[in-house]
């Protein structure tokens, strides 16, 4: 493809752009969308810098009025709106700036499964990949997103969705208005820093 003699644009365990990565990510969401619709549970978890493709966005905007679960933490630029009334309701946005930069892009959907995303048929999709969601990284690069399959890998990068948006993690929410918020939580909650919780865990794995 990178040499313009290849025309594949679909794969067994690839999204690449600019051909697959939107389409790919938009199916996902539509089809937590229909889970939701249908009366099970839909879960959608991104992490990326950037949030800005609008078709991606509505996509979101219609999993929220059906009652999908959706958890974003976007570093930078983010012009989705959550906790619109009606809109974006069940819709969270988190910011994390730390010692070091936030660059891993993850996409998790839940798949009506509250296992593991190791699951080989039916559990859980968990994605890893370079795009942002902007239109130079879906439209004008060659970007890939490939699904995480081994157990181990799946578990540790759940674990970092799920950090990123624990209350007890430092981070900026976005709010309905556009602006951002350093959460606080509860006075008997400690606040930890993402990355320093990360390193904490690779330390004492090789201790």
């Amino acid at each position: 493809m990178l040499t313009g003699y290849s025309r594949q644009t679909s794969y067994r365990r690839l999204l690449v752009a600019p051909y697959g990565v939107r389409a790919g990510i938009i199916e996902r969401i539509e089809r937590e969308t229909k889970l939701a619709a249908d009366g099970q549970p839909g879960l959608v978890q991104i992490k990326v810098n950037s949030l800005v493709d609008e078709e991606i966005i509505d996509a979101l905007y219609r999993a929220s009025r059906a009652g999908v679960r959706i958890e974003l933490t976007v570093r930078g630029i983010c012009t989705l709106r959550p906790g619109v009334p009606g809109l974006s309701d069940n819709i969270r946005v988190r910011s994390i700036v730390g010692r070091f930069l936030e660059h891993s892009r993850i996409f998790r959907f839940g798949n009506g499964s509250a296992g593991s995303s190791a699951e080989p048929d039916g559990g859980p999709e968990l994605w890893i990949g370079s795009a942002d969601l902007m239109h130079r990284n879906l439209d004008r690069r060659v970007e890939a997103l490939v699904r995480v399959t081994d157990p181990t890998a799946a578990a540790e990068l759940e674990t970092v969705l799920a950090l990123s948006m624990s209350p007890q993690t430092r981070a900026f929410e976005l709010g309905p208005d556009g602006n951002w918020q350093l959460s606080r939580p509860g006075a008997d909650q400690p606040t930890q820093h993402l990355q320093d919780a990360l390193l904490r865990r690779t330390v004492d794995r090789t201790e």
